[in-house]
């Protein structure tokens, strides 16, 4: 089979290819970023620390607000280090009462968790959830660590472009980012940066910057099972998009694809997606700030308006005071305002509110503050129950695309355990089954509340239904099964449950303790009869002979 010959001007080729699609969505971007994430953006890549601290264009603070908000609901709800967010499942695995299937899974979740806690993901999510609200789409650099096993790098949104396979899955990011001298020669060594990255060096000039070109795509010479990092599945280069020389910094490769990406709603074969609640919030928040200056404008020219008067009043001063007067001109003439305004600035502030509660209601902080389930009090507790399991009917595509990116970190880390071999032995019946991730955060149980509370009307009903007609209608219920899936709804470790084997043989027993008391009963019953019949010293063969039975 023939090598294929990377090159910087194979990558340079491939660059300007991920660039006409990006070119396309980049003034969309823009046009976020200016009213919603002005300070988390990278569309220039030589723009390091120069990132303006102001922004002229957002005259009101309601969309920041609503993309806080999005991005600690999103937190709280789907990814709170506080709360289990996610279980370990083997997938089409029929042993459903193997505890010891379960027992591994709950280990390997707990090694799961540990390594998230230890790693940086719980500090990058929130703004990994800004992103995605507001562009639709959010990358995370997965790398590994001796420490921690993970460590986590965000990338900032216009710094990376991206392609994807013939099944729509990501496999294609090239990055584009400043470097300083000293980084990169600590980084690559001596013999792979270039002359001019020596030259500062020699210079001293160690905080000068360069840029940096990160390729990773599928290796077009994989060789599976090769342990050489050119035959990686994923080759990774790195390059100095400015230097003449043809040379890499460095060129390796990684068996698994090293990035997360969070996406939004794609249409059709697009490769950057095309909806997300910043693109449909964006008209509402460019009348909002238009109608707030507006409205400012209207305020000032009531309270401050121009006056006009005769010349001779030109230089006369004016004080701004209660008990402030001017001096008329000879013809009794003074000052007064050009032109008086009246606007109906309480229809206009009604107008801004209504906005701005659309602006909130697109990035679904009615939801994660439950405003509206909470505000009216004369509603029931059912009435505020349906509501809820209505709006999480409304944000379930966005769940959906959040754990589409949680997936993809936690196979990372499964992939990351067994290559350092950290995780448990797991049963014998499982071995060479696949991994499946459960989401069972606060936001994913409360769309299980629909099978809950059907589970729990179904089981009232049958319930009162044998207590009405015929109690033998109870033996319609598994109750074993009824509280296994319970418990999995609402999350439940399996070490709090006790396996059905053992309740099956516990029940046998007290069966067995319970049939050996009635039998005891019942002797002691026989001998009390034989006693009423033959008298105190009658037993046995003497009532046999009374009774004519020898």
């Amino acid at each position: 089979m023939k090598q294929h010959k990377y090159s910087k001007f194979y990558f340079n080729s491939r660059k300007m290819e991920l660039e006409i699609a990006y070119n396309a969505l980049k003034p969309d971007w823009q046009d976020l970023a200016d009213f919603f994430l002005p300070r988390s953006v990278k569309f220039l890549a030589r723009s390091v620390n120069k990132t303006p601290l102001k922004n002229k264009k957002i005259k009101d603070s309601t969309p920041l607000i609503a993309v806080r908000n999005f991005s600690s609901g999103m937190m709280s709800g789907a990814t709170s280090p506080a709360t289990n967010w996610f279980k370990v499942r083997i997938r089409n695995y029929s042993h459903v009462e193997n505890y010891e299937t379960k027992k591994w899974c709950g280990d390997v979740e707990n090694i799961f968790r540990d390594i998230f806690n230890s790693s940086n993901l719980y500090r990058i999510l929130p703004s990994v959830y800004k992103q995605l609200g507001v562009f639709g789409i959010s990358v995370i650099a997965l790398l590994s660590d001796e420490n921690s096993i993970l460590r986590c790098q965000l990338l900032p949104v216009g710094s990376y472009r991206i392609a994807k396979n013939d099944k729509g899955d990501i496999d294609t990011i090239c990055r584009v980012y400043m470097d300083t001298a000293k980084n990169i020669y600590d980084k690559f060594g001596e013999d792979n940066v270039s002359n001019d990255v020596l030259n500062a060096i020699h210079a001293n000039r160690f905080e000068e910057l360069f840029e940096i070109v990160h390729f990773v795509e599928p290796n077009k010479n994989y060789f599976p099972g090769s342990v050489w990092a050119g035959d990686k599945k994923f080759i990774s280069v790195y390059y100095e998009y400015a230097s003449k020389e043809d040379k890499f910094l460095s060129k390796s490769g990684f068996d698994k694809f090293p990035y997360a990406v969070f996406e939004a709603e794609v249409n059709g074969e697009d490769v950057y997606p095309s909806d997300c609640p910043g693109i449909n919030a964006l008209p509402d928040v460019k009348q909002l700030m238009s109608m707030v200056v507006d409205e400012g404008k209207a305020i000032k020219k009531m309270i401050s308006p121009t006056y006009k008067g005769p010349a001779s009043l030109k230089n006369k001063k004016m004080i701004d005071a209660p008990a402030a007067f001017i001096e008329e001109d000879e013809n009794g003439r003074g000052l007064s305002p050009i032109y008086e305004v009246n606007p109906r600035v309480l229809e206009v502030d009604s107008i801004i509110e209504k906005l701005k509660e659309s602006i909130k209601e697109i990035f679904y902080n009615d939801l994660f503050a439950m405003i509206l389930n909470t505000s009216e009090r004369s509603r029931t507790a059912t009435e505020v129950n349906e509501l809820k399991e209505e709006k999480m009917v409304l944000l379930s595509p966005l769940l959906q695309q959040v754990h589409n990116g949680l997936n993809q970190i936690i196979n990372w880390v499964f992939k990351e355990c067994i290559s350092l071999n950290i995780l448990p032995e797991p049963p014998s019946d499982i071995i060479g089954a696949n991994m499946d991730i459960e989401f069972v955060s606060t936001l994913a149980q409360a769309q299980k509340a629909v099978k809950i509370s059907a589970m729990e009307r179904f089981t009232t009903f049958t319930i009162n239904l044998a207590q009405a007609l015929d109690p033998s209608l109870r033996m319609k219920l598994n109750a074993n099964k009824i509280i296994d899936d319970y418990a999995d709804f609402v999350n439940i470790s399996p070490e709090q449950l006790v396996p059905t084997r053992d309740v099956e043989k516990n029940k046998q027993k007290l069966e067995e303790q319970e049939n050996q008391k009635q039998q005891i009963q019942q002797l002691k019953t026989g001998s009390e009869i034989i006693k009423n019949i033959a008298g105190t010293d009658s037993y046995g063969s003497d009532l046999m002979a009374r009774l004519g039975l020898t």
